[in-house]
């Protein structure tokens, strides 16, 4: 599906799991990674193929993704993930876990805090109905331990103006 050789020290192909416009996918190309984008939304990889033309962006999304065993070298949540209902997140967690070689690495960052919070507004004023659901980064480690990743790093970030606070954590495949 996904995804070409020759990445991440050499390592392999990295995937940007809901991308959006692009921004984060483009910035790794630019900087020598092999990474390809993919997004939920139609128009945002319209945008993104707009924005950068040399980058590889496909619609897909996290929970029906086909990645073959021990394929990426990375995968990467970019505040992507936060729409995925409690019971959704460990499942895509543990794809993720399979996907990645040995010595793979996964970072993703979402919302931190505790419960959901229903979504009518999203960015500009534009009508919408999602859950965010946030996470306290023990938590989060938790289900990252559980899929089968061993967690090297956590990271959390103050509240942006647009949305509370954000953790980052990376995580490797071991074996």
């Amino acid at each position: 599906m996904v995804g070409r050789t020759d990445a991440v020290g050499g390592r392999g192909p990295v995937l940007d799991v809901g991308c959006g416009p692009g921004t984060v996918t483009a910035y790794l190309a630019e900087r020598g990674v092999d990474v390809s984008g993919v997004d939920l939304s139609p128009r945002m990889i319209e945008h993104a193929r707009r924005l950068y033309p040399a980058c590889r962006f496909e619609v897909a999304s996290s929970t029906e993704l086909e990645l073959a065993d021990s394929s990426f070298a990375g995968l990467l949540g970019w505040r992507s993930l936060f729409n995925l209902p409690r019971d959704v997140l460990p499942q895509v967690l543990s794809l993720f876990a399979r996907a990645l070689k040995p010595g793979g690495q996964l970072i993703i960052a979402t919302h931190v805090g505790d419960g959901d919070v229903a979504r009518t507004e999203a960015y500009g004023g534009v009508a919408v109905s999602w859950t965010t659901y946030r996470w306290q980064p023990d938590q989060l480690a938790e289900l990252i331990k559980n899929a089968g990743l061993r967690p090297t790093a956590e990271l959390r970030l103050p509240a942006d103006g647009q949305s509370g606070p954000v953790v980052v954590l990376t995580a490797q495949r071991d074996h």
